[in-house]
């Protein structure tokens, strides 16, 4: 694991556009396509828009494809769609062809969306194992990540997969690649910043005594994979 600190996010997302950056590079040079997995949310907003504008001829946006690692039981035209915020500040400004973003279909039921999702994966990868190049994670202040939640079915599911989950404290379903899925990647980077996360981040990378249920984070630990921190200094406060 690499943990890298900024004063702040400013610093943090200019750091991660490089090495956003020098993954897609690679990953193109050596299979001709960069599989990249984007985290929801507000946090990557402002990196999203960097990339498609100011270094946007960084990278051939031509041989990119576009996944998700969780998504909200909202319809595609709902502001808490991960969808809309990716298309609003990433897919738009690089005109991105529809058939190089692979969105969560919402319009079916939580179970079904998910095996719909699994099977425009496995197409996708053409029955190869599925091992994405990047997959930018958050964490929550409760220390899940994608739609992990602490206490639920995802935590000890073991298949490599993408799975329906019921969220009881916010009542409602998510879609959301599983841990084993998300562990074979290639690369895996968190991004968390603020001081409502320094609890969350103290357990999930400070423990030595992993606790899955309650911290679902401590779960990410790619198997053959780099895993990669960006954090600024308040998400830290309380780490030793």
């Amino acid at each position: 694991m690499n943990l890298h600190i900024f004063d702040t996010q400013t610093e943090l997302n200019e750091k991660l556009i490089h090495y956003v950056i020098k993954i897609a590079n690679e990953a193109i040079a050596s299979k001709g396509r960069f599989d990249f997995v984007l985290t929801g949310g507000n946090s990557p907003k402002e990196l999203y828009k960097a990339l498609s504008t100011t270094y946007a001829d960084k990278i051939d946006w031509t041989k990119v494809y576009f996944f998700f690692g969780d998504e909200r039981t909202v319809l595609p035209n709902h502001k808490d769609y991960n969808g809309l915020m990716a298309k609003e500040n990433l897919f738009d400004n690089l005109n991105t062809p529809a058939d190089h973003i692979f969105y969560v279909d919402t319009t079916l039921a939580p179970e079904d969306a998910a095996k719909a999702y699994k099977n425009a994966i496995d197409k996708h990868f053409a029955g190869e194992e599925i091992v994405f190049d990047l997959i930018l994670l958050g964490m929550g202040d409760d220390a899940h990540t994608a739609s992990i939640f602490p206490f639920t079915d995802l935590v000890a599911n073991q298949e490599k997969t993408v799975k329906s989950v019921y969220v009881e404290k916010l009542n409602t379903h998510r879609v959301s690649l599983t841990a084993p899925l998300i562990n074979q990647a290639k690369n895996v980077a968190f991004i968390t910043f603020g001081t409502n996360k320094a609890e969350a981040l103290k357990h999930v990378i400070g423990d030595t005594e992993k606790d899955y249920n309650t911290y679902p984070s401590q779960l990410i630990a790619p198997l053959s994979g780099n895993l990669d921190w960006f954090v600024d200094k308040e998400a830290t406060a309380k780490l030793n």
